[in-house]
């Protein structure tokens, strides 16, 4: 009893709390050893004593709540309107970069990621290889996110 009391002290640093919670264990117990088949007692009952405090400690009336004044928050419409600047800068930064890619892989992109095309759809369009298709997608992915890093850089 000393060992569980003990634990439930440390947890809840209240003598009537920590006195309560080892009738309850002890309650809990009972019904808990019939279920278990428990090889180690006493490092068993450790376990489910700290288990019972933290679920204690868990339950909402302890958890504790904070006034906040709604001049620290940004209001909505400024993160909103942030939002679409950086947007519409990252829009700008990929029309650069889109027309710096050599023309078949700007063609390749555009069709698959604008026009929602698959690999075959723009093999039949542009009468490229489907090998150079794929190709093209994924140089033209590293290179368009070479460009944009560096043109967030300047």
């Amino acid at each position: 009893m000393e060992l569980v009391y003990g634990v439930c002290l440390k947890y809840f640093k209240e003598q009537e709390r920590s006195k309560d919670a080892v009738m309850n264990i002890f309650e809990e117990l009972v019904q808990k050893l019939q279920v278990h088949e428990v090889s180690n007692f006493k490092s068993w009952l450790h376990t489910l004593t700290r288990n019972h405090c933290l679920m204690q400690l868990r339950t909402p009336k302890n958890l504790k709540t904070t006034s906040f004044s709604s001049d620290y928050m940004q209001s909505e419409e400024m993160v909103h309107l942030n939002g679409i600047f950086e947007k519409e800068e990252q829009f700008a930064r990929l029309e650069k970069c889109m027309d710096r890619l050599p023309e078949q892989q700007k063609r390749s992109v555009a069709l698959f990621y604008i026009e929602q095309k698959c690999y075959e759809e723009i093999v039949e369009i542009t009468g490229y290889e489907w090998n150079k298709v794929r190709s093209y997608i994924q140089n033209a992915r590293r290179n368009l996110k070479i460009c944009m890093e560096k043109e967030k850089q300047t």
